[in-house]
């Protein structure tokens, strides 16, 4: 009979009404994140006021493929898109495998001044940008790749942060004892690198190739320099060409451009997300 009532028990209501709020502080958050996106859509399929009414539309409207097709009279779209694309997928590959490769190098080799190189390598991260451009334009001059691909991709085929965030991923992840067995059974250095660091480390290579991806996507001033042709450009440089308009600036235009140009930078995220999340929930439960 205690059996019975004990079974029929009501379940603990402050920890079901605690969850409720957490899940709806949750959605909310949510929420805020994805109306900027969706208000610029908001803008993107209206005319070139919608973005001065007040109280703010919050309705789509029917004028995006117009809008869109203002934006393909002004600039080279998908030429730029194309190249963006081919910039940011090159250098994010680049930057994933050779800091993995230097992080694994940092993390599991003793070689003298590995400590003062690592120290270096932390220290560039110190330095501004802005004061590399004018010796790197000059590099890139002296090489004879102004106005190429070469000159957005060569200087970010590695970089700092991507060594130390692979460096300290690894020190935790990658444990000696499995180096030491690779080595047992006859494996060289790249391969213990290639069949026994990958396959532990790839969340951490998928969070810094869409970190990576980006950043260059989303790069504006270094292919302002050294990019002068139009066929050439890249989307951030293509999209600036919209706000030189001697009629004012048309934001449902602009608008349709950025919404087109944010799409790939979604579709990447969805891509490699599930690495991501595993990479972050993977000391959460232990067996």
């Amino acid at each position: 009979m205690s059996t019975a009532i004990m079974s029929k028990r009501k379940p603990d209501e402050p920890g079901l009404i605690s969850r409720v709020l957490f899940y709806l502080l949750l959605g909310f958050g949510a929420v805020l994140s994805v109306f900027p996106f969706y208000w610029m859509f908001v803008v993107a399929s209206n005319d070139k006021t919608a973005a001065f009414q007040i109280p703010p539309l919050l309705i789509p409207g029917t004028e995006f493929f117009n809008n869109f097709s203002r934006v393909l009279e002004r600039t080279d779209f998908f030429k730029a898109l194309i190249n963006s694309l081919i910039v940011s997928t090159t250098v994010t590959l680049s930057v994933v495998f050779l800091c993995t490769l230097a992080g694994y190098a940092f993390a599991k080799f003793e070689f003298p001044l590995k400590k003062t190189l690592f120290v270096f390598v932390i220290g560039t991260m110190l330095v501004p940008a802005q004061l590399g451009v004018l010796p790197l334009y000059v590099i890139m001059a002296k090489l004879q790749w102004i106005d190429s691909y070469k000159a957005l991709i060569v200087p970010g085929m590695v970089n700092a942060f991507g060594i130390f965030w692979m460096r300290q991923y690894i020190s935790s992840a990658v444990h000696s004892e499995l180096i030491e067995a690779g080595r047992m059974d006859g494996g060289g250095h790249f391969r213990i690198f290639w069949n026994i660091a990958i396959p532990v480390v790839t969340p951490a290579m998928a969070t810094l190739g869409i970190i990576n991806f980006m950043n260059v996507w989303n790069d504006f001033f270094w292919p302002l320099v050294v990019l002068k042709n139009r066929e050439n450009y890249t989307i951030q440089i293509a999209l600036q060409q919209l706000f030189t308009n001697k009629d004012g600036l048309d934001y449902g235009m602009i608008m349709s451009a950025t919404f087109a140009a944010t799409l790939p930078l979604l579709i990447v995220f969805l891509l490699f997300s599930r690495w991501v999340i595993s990479g972050l929930t993977s000391g959460a439960v232990k067996s």
